[in-house]
């Protein structure tokens, strides 16, 4: 599937910074995401392709998904830059527009859930 290795790029990268990311292909799917995992820490950041804000049930499942993991910060990598492109309601704590590269996608969850420094771990 062409969408996952986007997907596995960031989360790669989230990881190599610290963070343990996990992904998904659209807000059904990380739903399905326990709230408490026994090996994971609480959900700190959602980020959400505009993409996957399709279908009548997008913004109900994007509010449940938010107050399963205690409304962290919500950001919302949106389509291009032009004039025409709306941002779609959602409480974004910030939006990246495309193109963005994966760093700048790293740079916005770091500014909205800071680490301790310590905190990296390198992929083997």
């Amino acid at each position: 599937m062409p969408d996952q290795w986007p997907r596995a790029l960031v989360r790669a990268a989230l990881r190599d910074v610290g963070y343990d990311a996990l992904g998904a292909p659209g807000l059904a799917g990380a739903l399905r995401y326990r709230r408490d995992a026994p090996d994971r820490g609480p959900v700190g950041v959602i980020l959400v392709d505009q993409d996957a804000l399709t279908g009548h049930d997008a913004g109900a499942e994007l509010n449940a998904l938010a107050r399963r993991h205690g409304d962290p910060a919500l950001l919302l990598l949106a389509r291009g830059s032009s004039g025409t492109d709306v941002t779609p309601d959602g409480g974004w704590r910030r939006t990246v527009r495309r193109p963005a590269s994966i760093a700048e996608l790293v740079e916005a969850v770091q500014a909205a859930l800071p680490l301790p420094p310590d905190a990296a771990r390198p992929l083997d």
